[in-house]
């Protein structure tokens, strides 16, 4: 019984060892996979109105070099406002679904062991479908928009931090400088543009980051 627990403590000492020396860092031909959920709900009795909001972000890259990485990414979206004052008679609803895509091409600044901070370009288009639901008297109307169409460009500083050599938590300042154009489909409508740069997101770190996981293989 000695001999058994002595082997499984060696093996066990062994494993952690090469653990602890295999390198955190990405390197050419890694491939990373990433992903960011997030999904809240808030309800105003007073006012009678509830608002929800999804998003799920997924992406993947591959690394050319050991501290450049190119990918392409997808955003899924959607929100709901509700009010509820009376649902037979007086009642509103908004619905929003979003569905785009993003190439990115992002650098790793520095090699910190688990701590791998990096600098992220992305090129993004978004369409969003817009839906109108009202009930008046017993009537219920569903009234479907035009589309909302956008394009950006945006640029994110973030880190990994790696708790195993293939698993890292992410955390990101998305959209910290970028371009913004949309456009409805809507007859006769024209196109808003906006440029921002949102350098105030380093004084509400959690409150603007984006959390996720990160993969690598």
């Amino acid at each position: 019984m000695k001999k058994i627990l002595l082997s499984l403590a060696v093996l066990a000492t062994g494993a952690a060892v090469q653990a602890q020396e295999q390198p955190f860092a990405f390197k050419q031909g890694d491939i990373l996979l990433e992903g960011s959920l997030q999904a809240n709900t808030q309800d105003d009795r007073a006012e009678t109105i509830k608002r929800s909001n999804f998003n799920f972000t997924p992406k993947a890259g591959y690394f050319v070099s050991d501290k450049f990485a190119v990918g392409l990414g997808l955003n899924i979206g959607a929100s709901n406002i509700e009010d509820y004052n009376d649902v037979n008679t007086n009642y509103n609803e908004a619905r929003l679904s979003t569905v785009g895509f993003e190439v990115f091409g992002r650098y790793y600044i520095a090699d910190m062991k688990r701590f791998q901070p990096y600098a992220e370009l992305g090129i993004g288009y978004d369409s969003t479908k817009r839906e109108t639901i009202t009930v008046t008297d017993d009537v219920t109307v569903n009234t479907e928009l035009p589309k909302y169409n956008d394009f950006g460009v945006n640029a994110t500083l973030g880190f990994n931090y790696f708790v195993t050599p293939k698993i890292a938590v992410n955390f990101a300042l998305s959209n910290l400088i970028g371009f913004n154009s949309g456009k409805s489909d809507a007859p006769n409508s024209k196109a808003t543009t906006d440029f921002h740069a949102n350098i105030n997101n380093f004084n509400n770190f959690f409150d603007t980051a984006t959390f996720g996981l990160t993969f690598k293989l």
